[in-house]
């Protein structure tokens, strides 16, 4: 048997310790992987400063909205009736759920042609386009019982509001207080005060009615204009 060398041994050994190497189409895999996680992280940050930036802009907008729209809402109106024009303030930043009603009412034409139908001397006038006798009994004793109170009450004259009853139909009245009421909230949602036409309210007041506070001679609201100034 032939003897190998020992030259030839030691370059056999080198040949098997020594480490494969690494392929050219490894490396380039790896750094696609690299590439490719880079990319995602990047496109992940850009997505999310973008939203950000986005949803506080869309803020700013919201709130300008807002702002905007409580200033388009009126702070006047003007309720044209058969004895005499009265202007209105409109309370819409202590009722603004009742001012946005009856400011869609009047939109909508509801208060045109509406009848006064209730006129108590010394307690309130009343415009609605709906009976309800049973109401206005309530209002008929609380007028009689108010006469003779003493004049320290704790709300003035010429107060505007609407009933808190709901009523079928989805009516919306109107009351103008000529005399101070001590418990007028009880009755009334008050969302504004007269500031011009007073003498029209009186007038008002003053027709003859029937044993029911009904004015025997009618008497209107012609319409209602919505101002942002006097």
């Amino acid at each position: 048997m032939a003897r190998i060398k020992p030259q030839a041994l030691l370059l056999q050994s080198k040949k098997k310790k020594a480490p494969s190497g690494v392929s050219v189409p490894t490396i380039i895999v790896y750094i696609l992987i690299v590439a490719v996680m880079v990319f995602s992280l990047f496109s992940t940050y850009k997505y999310w400063a973008r939203r950000s930036i986005v949803q506080t802009q869309d803020g700013i907008s919201n709130r300008k909205f807002i702002e905007r729209k409580k200033s388009d809402i009126p702070n006047y109106a003007l309720i044209s009736t058969s004895k005499g024009q009265i202007t209105v303030e409109l309370y819409k930043d202590g009722s603004p759920d009742i001012v946005n009603e009856f400011i869609d009412f009047s939109q909508k034409g509801h208060f045109k042609g509406m009848q006064f139908t209730r006129v108590i001397k010394n307690f309130v006038i009343q415009g609605s386009k709906i009976e309800n006798p049973e109401a206005t009994e309530d209002w008929t004793s609380r007028g009689k019982h108010y006469s003779q109170l003493d004049t320290s009450l704790k709300h003035e004259a010429f107060m505007l509001g609407t009933s808190k009853a709901k009523h079928e139909g989805g009516g919306f009245d109107l009351f103008i207080t000529t005399a101070p009421i001590p418990d007028l909230n009880d009755k009334i949602n008050v969302f504004g005060r007269v500031i011009k036409g007073e003498d029209a309210v009186q007038e008002i007041e003053e027709v003859d009615t029937d044993d029911h506070y009904r004015p025997k001679t009618p008497v209107q609201i012609n319409e209602v204009t919505l101002k942002h100034k006097t």
